[in-house]
């Protein structure tokens, strides 16, 4: 067996940050994820059982090394006590089932969130790069750096148009889909040596380490939709959750994510008192410059300068589509792209649209109610038309 995960840190940076918020708030929470394949595959994923049954025994040996434990100390925002807590942690392989039904490879973890919640990435880098090592082809890595190539040559012309007020900056969110960790590396450290300028860090803590980038990341869905099983008057969850990552991380890490309910359901929570604590917010879902046009005027209706925030657009990026939303908006707000697969599998074979979400805690059903129809994962239709109701969602 040749191992798909190299080290521990080979993860989001959102997920340690989640983690450690979590860990300090609710640290007894009681968690369900599960794992979903939403586009067709080359072959079933259920033939991948077993391979994947011998990665997690692989990643449950696993711990963090003193060098790594060390660059996390070395994150501002990364407290000691949690950096403690990862020394002695390790992966329990009873916290997660693995079956093939038919066709449909199921991954389900269960177990107190803060010993779960972590296996998230790596379940998705693991079940992508053992795909791609049956479904690719000798001439994939050719064609991926002939199209990485024609991307950095994009980027260089762009740089050559007028300038807006705000700069074009992008990062790398490919980590989940991506084609392989040797790709990865290639991909990164290739835009980091080419179009510094503009390419500005990635999400892959360990990759950050091991190049010398900027890790990139606040928080994901599953932090907000935690907070709707805590106790809080549904209506309420979330602005329980901003207040907490505000008490958690005191200005730093202040980018925002909109669309657990809605833009709009979040707008009407997303007060004066928030708007000024947080330096900008995370597109992930429907119309983007629908979306961007709504967040420019709410700044405007509260009397904040637009321009001393940050929007940051993540949802199935390209360059071509990145430039199309800086060119809306960066004369009016600072903006950011984190691009993904299209960076770190774009090799002639179609990628995986593979998520691993939580969908229980504390036995109660949590959701997303997406802007893009698709989004929203939830077996629980009780639960989705209460939150419906409660939010005025209307389904999509």
């Amino acid at each position: 067996m040749i191992p798909v995960v190299r080290s521990l840190l080979e993860t989001d940076l959102y997920k340690f940050t989640m983690w450690q918020a979590l860990l300090h708030s609710h640290p007894s929470a009681h968690a369900e994820y599960e794992f979903v394949c939403r586009n067709q595959t080359v072959f079933p994923l259920s033939e991948l059982k077993e391979e994947v049954e011998a990665q997690l025994d692989h990643l449950c040996g696993m711990s963090f090394t003193e060098d790594e434990l060390n660059y996390l100390r070395s994150l501002r925002y990364i407290k000691s006590d949690f950096v403690d807590f990862l020394a002695v942690f390790r992966f329990q392989r009873k916290f997660i089932e693995i079956r093939a039904e038919g066709d449909t490879l199921v991954i389900h973890a269960e177990g107190p969130q803060v010993h779960i919640m972590a296996y998230e990435i790596f379940v998705l880098y693991i079940v992508n790069e053992l795909y791609f090592r049956r479904a690719g082809t000798p001439a994939a890595l050719e064609e991926g750096r002939k199209r990485l190539g024609e991307k950095i040559a994009q980027l260089k012309a762009f740089g050559t148009t007028p300038a807006l007020r705000h700069p074009f900056e992008f990062s790398d969110f490919g980590l989940r889909r991506r084609f392989s960790s040797a790709w990865h590396d290639e991909v990164v450290e290739r835009l980091a040596r080419e179009v510094p300028q503009c390419f500005k860090g990635t999400s892959n803590v360990y990759i950050a380490k091991k190049f010398g980038l900027i890790p990139i990341g606040t928080m994901a869905h599953e932090y907000m939709q935690s907070f709707q099983a805590f106790g809080v008057r549904l209506r309420d969850f979330q602005k329980a959750s901003l207040e907490a990552w505000v008490q958690e991380y005191r200005g730093d890490l202040g980018i925002a994510l909109t669309d657990v309910v809605g833009m709009d359901a979040f707008l009407n929570d997303f007060d004066l008192y928030f708007a000024k604590l947080f330096d900008g917010l995370r597109h992930d879902s429907g119309d983007p410059i629908l979306w961007g046009e709504k967040a420019i005027a709410h700044y405007q209706a509260l009397r904040i300068d637009s321009n001393t925030k940050r929007l940051v657009f993540s949802d199935g990026l390209d360059f071509d589509t990145a430039f199309r939303l800086y060119r809306q908006f960066a004369d009016r707000i600072m903006v950011g792209f984190g691009i993904g697969t299209w960076l770190t599998n774009d090799v002639g074979i179609k990628p995986l649209n593979i998520v691993m979400k939580l969908i229980r805690l504390n036995g109660q059903s949590v959701a997303k109610l997406s802007d893009s129809p698709g989004k929203t994962l939830c077996k629980d239709e009780t639960f989705l038309a209460y939150l419906r109701q409660v939010f005025n969602h209307q389904a999509s």
